[in-house]
């Protein structure tokens, strides 16, 4: 059971890392509505990510991977709501984009320890996925101002 929560982590992160640089990637692009709706479904990762959070409470596993579960799921409702559905925006003032940064970079950098659960390779993968999609952050940032 312990082998498959860490295949499905490892998988979680990276799909979520490979949608949100494709939002990035699509807003670099001008293509906002598109990025709306991708951020939109990256949302679904709630679902294996409290799957995670009730099947790790059985394996003993360390409190900081329910620290890093919790950080992803607290940052994917946020988004969720804030984003997506009331649609405040928090990314041109900087008294608001700066601590949004900071809880988005901690929630899919806990990922990695998730993902690290799977093995050296998947640790390995979700860093370089994990580094492309932040500097994207950067690069989108710049040419949009978002």
């Amino acid at each position: 059971m312990a082998r498959n929560a860490n295949l499905v982590g490892a998988i979680t992160a990276n799909v979520y890392m490979l949608l949100i640089t494709a939002v990035f990637v699509s807003r670099i692009l001008g293509w906002f509505e598109i990025g709306r709706w991708v951020g939109f479904a990256s949302s679904l990762i709630i679902v294996p990510l409290v799957h995670l959070f009730v099947v790790g409470l059985g394996t003993g596993r360390r409190k900081i991977y329910f620290v890093w579960l919790a950080l992803m799921v607290l940052f994917a409702l946020f988004e969720l709501v804030v984003d997506q559905i009331l649609r405040i925006d928090l990314r041109s003032a900087q008294r608001t984009v700066v601590p949004y940064a900071t809880f988005f970079f901690a929630a899919t950098g806990g990922m990695i320890g998730v993902a690290s659960q799977a093995g050296k390779a998947w640790a390995i993968t979700t860093v370089i996925v994990f580094l492309i999609m932040a500097v994207l952050a950067f690069v989108q940032r710049g040419v949009t101002g978002l």
